[in-house]
C-alpha cells in the first residue's frame, strides 16, 4: 500500500506552501458549541502550569499525487475548526489595529500569522491563495467572508454556513476575553497552539489506498468516515458529466436520507450486504475497489444510488425485528438472529425479500425459519467456520437475484452444506459450554432451556421474563459442599448446558450456592419440568450427572432445531 505516516504539528501541516482541500462532496461543516468547547478546554490545558506539553488531535487521512496539494479524506472538521480559531485571532488583531492600539506591530503580527496559517500570495501569479479550501457548500462563504475577514451576513446562509459563522464568533469572543487589548498575547497564543496541537497524518496516493487505511484503522477501533469517501467517489463520477445542480442536490438529499436511516458507521456494512445480495462475494477489504471497477459512469452511479435508496429500508428492517413490515413469526425469527449475533445470511435474506416478499411471502418466511435453525446449529452450537458459510449464502443470494432459484426446495438444497446433520449437532450440543458471564450468552442459554421446556412439558414461558432466573446447579461460586468436584472440574463444568436450568426467581435466590442436597427440594417444587425432573434422574450432582443430563437434552434439542427439508439426500 502506497502511503506515508508522520506525526505533524499544525505548523508543519500548514507550512512550506502546502494546500489542503475538502473534496466537493464531503460532509458540510457540522461542529457545534460542544465540540468547540472541548477543543478550547484542551487548548487552555496547554497553558496551565501543570498542563500537557502537547495535545494529540488524532488521525488525518490525506490524499495527494504530488505531496503539495492534499485532499482531506478524514479530519476536515478538526482542520477547519482550528483555521477558524486562527481567523478569529486575526479578527481580534485587526480590531486592535482599527482602535489604533499598537497598530504597526499588530498589523505585522496579523499579516505574518495570516501568511503562515491561512493564506499567502503566490510568488508567480501574485494572487492570494488560501491554504484551505472547503467543500462545495461551504467554500464560497469561507473564502468570501472568513478568510478576508469581511463583515459576515446573518441572512441568506445555509445551515452549515451558519455553523461556520457561529464558530468564528464563538472563538473570537473567547480570544478577546483571554487576550484583552494585547496583540502580543494573541500572537503568543496562536504561536503556541500551532506547535502543540499535533496529528498523525496518513498520506495516500488515491481513494483505494485511503479506503484501505479506513479499513485498517477501523479494525483497530478508530472510527473513520469511509462513508464520506464512498460518497465522494460516486458523486465525483456523477458530477463529471453534465449534471445539473438540482440533480446533485436531489442526490445529496437521497444520500443523507440513507445515511440518517442507517447511521454513518453502518453504511459501509449495508453497502457490502447490498452488493453481495446481487453480485459474487466481495470481501470487506475489496469492496471499494470492486465498486470503483464496476461503477465508472454517471448512469451506473445513478442506478446504484437508486438501488441503495430502495434497499436501505429493508436492511434496516432486517436489523430491527420491531419494524412494522414484519409479521409476528418473522419478527420472532429476526429477534433470534439478532440474539445469535449472526450476520452472514443478510445478503441472502435481502435478495430473498426483494424477490419473494410481495408476491410469494410464504417462501421468504419459511426461508427465515430455516435460517434461524441453521444459524442455531452452525453458529451457536457447532461454532463452525463463518467464512465457508458466508460463501454459501452469497452463492444462494446471487442465484435468487438472477432468477436461478425460484422456490423453497431449490434454495434449501443449496444450503445443505451449512446445515450440520443430527449426529454432528447432537455431539456438539452434548459438549457445549456457554459462559453466562456474558449477557448475550446468558440470553441464549435462557432461550435454549425455555425451548427445551416447551418441548418436554408443552408449557411456553417467556424466556426474557424477570420472574425466572438461570440456575447453575453447580454454582458459579461453589461453597464447601461442592468440594467433591475438584476445582479444575468446577471451572470446566459450571457453564455446561447440562449444569443449567430455569428456576423461579425467589427460590433461586434462596438456595444460592448451597449443596445439591439442599437444592433438590426446591427443584422438585419448580413449575419447570426439566428442572423438577433433575432429582428424579440424579441422586448426586457430579461431572457424570452433568454430562448425562446434557446428552439427554441434546436428543431433545435435535428434534426442536430441525429443518426436515434439509435432511441430507
Amino acid at each position: 500500500m502506497n502511503f506515508n505516516t508522520a506525526n505533524q504539528t499544525f505548523r508543519q501541516l500548514l507550512g512550506n506552501g502546502l494546500l489542503y482541500r475538502v473534496p466537493p462532496f464531503q460532509r458540510d461543516y457540522s461542529w457545534t458549541e460542544e465540540e468547540w468547547d472541548d477543543l478550547w478546554q484542551d487548548i487552555l490545558g496547554l497553558f496551565a502550569e501543570d498542563g500537557e506539553q502537547a495535545h494529540y488531535m488524532g488521525y488525518l487521512v490525506l490524499q495527494s499525487s504530488n505531496n503539495k496539494q492534499f485532499d482531506i479524506i478524514d479530519g476536515q472538521q478538526r482542520l477547519t475548526t482550528i483555521s477558524i480559531l486562527i481567523l478569529a485571532a486575526l479578527a481580534h488583531l485587526q480590531n486592535l489595529v482599527n482602535k489604533a492600539i499598537d497598530p504597526d506591530k499588530n498589523q505585522r503580527r496579523k499579516d505574518n500569522l495570516q501568511n503562515s496559517y491561512i493564506g499567502y500570495v503566490d510568488p508567480v501569479s501574485l494572487i492570494p491563495r488560501s491554504k484551505l479550501e472547503l467543500n462545495r457548500h461551504n467554500n464560497r462563504f469561507y473564502q468570501t467572508y472568513l478568510v478576508p475577514l469581511e463583515p459576515i451576513p446573518v441572512r441568506g446562509l445555509n445551515a452549515s454556513e451558519h455553523q461556520l459563522r457561529k464558530a468564528f464568533n464563538w472563538f473570537r469572543d473567547k480570544i478577546a476575553a483571554r487576550s484583552q487589548q494585547s496583540g502580543e498575547a494573541v500572537a503568543i497564543f496562536v504561536d503556541t497552539i500551532v506547535d502543540k496541537l499535533f496529528f498523525t497524518a496518513i498520506s495516500v496516493t488515491d481513494e483505494l489506498n485511503a479506503f484501505k487505511v479506513f479499513e485498517t484503522l477501523n479494525s483497530r477501533g478508530v472510527r473513520l468516515s469511509a462513508t464520506d469517501l464512498l460518497k465522494n467517489y460516486l458523486f465525483s463520477v456523477i458530477a463529471s458529466g453534465n449534471t445539473h445542480e438540482t440533480e446533485l442536490k436531489a442526490l445529496e438529499e437521497k444520500w443523507e436520507r440513507i445515511v440518517d436511516e442507517l447511521g454513518s458507521e453502518s453504511f459501509p456494512d449495508f453497502l457490502r450486504v447490498y452488493w453481495n445480495s446481487s453480485h459474487k462475494l466481495v470481501r470487506k477489504a475489496d469492496l471499494f475497489k470492486t465498486i470503483r471497477r464496476h461503477v465508472t459512469t454517471k448512469e451506473q452511479s445513478f442506478a446504484l444510488m437508486r438501488e441503495l435508496d430502495r434497499s436501505a429500508s429493508i436492511y434496516a428492517a432486517l436489523r430491527n425485528p420491531h419494524e412494522s413490515i414484519w409479521k409476528p413469526e418473522e419478527r420472532r425469527l429476526l429477534e433470534q438472529l439478532l440474539m445469535f449475533n449472526v450476520r452472514q445470511p443478510m445478503p441472502m435474506l435481502m435478495s430473498a425479500h426483494r424477490q419473494f416478499a410481495e408476491t410469494q411471502r410464504q417462501i421468504f418466511t419459511q426461508l427465515l425459519q430455516a435460517i434461524a435453525v441453521i444459524s442455531f446449529r452452525y453458529n451457536v452450537i457447532c461454532n463452525l467456520q463463518t467464512q465457508d458459510q458466508e460463501q454459501v449464502y452469497n452463492n444462494v443470494a446471487y442465484k435468487i437475484d438472477s432468477g436461478a432459484l425460484t422456490n423453497l426446495r431449490s434454495i434449501l438444497d443449496e444450503l445443505q452444506s451449512v446445515y450440520p446433520d443430527d449426529a454432528v449437532f447432537k455431539a456438539a450440543f452434548t459438549d457445549k459450554e456457554l459462559k453466562t458471564t456474558n449477557s448475550r450468552n446468558k440470553k441464549v442459554v435462557r432461550y435454549i432451556l425455555f425451548q427445551l421446556e416447551k418441548q418436554v412439558s408443552g408449557q411456553e414461558f417467556d424466556f426474557e421474563s424477570a420472574a425466572y432466573n438461570l440456575e447453575h446447579i453447580l454454582p458459579e461460586n461453589p461453597a464447601e459442599a461442592w468440594s467433591h468436584i475438584d476445582e479444575q472440574n468446577q471451572d470446566k463444568f459450571v457453564y455446561r448446558l447440562g449444569n443449567m436450568t430455569p428456576l423461579e426467581k425467589k427460590p433461586n435466590r434462596a438456595i444460592g450456592n448451597q449443596g445439591y442436597a439442599e437444592k433438590i427440594a426446591i427443584f422438585q417444587e419448580s413449575c419447570f419440568k426439566i428442572t423438577s425432573d433433575i432429582p428424579k434422574n440424579s441422586e448426586s450432582w457430579t461431572e457424570k450427572a452433568i454430562t448425562t443430563r446434557q446428552a439427554q437434552l441434546a436428543k431433545i434439542a435435535t428434534a426442536i432445531w430441525k429443518v426436515d427439508m434439509l435432511k441430507a439426500n
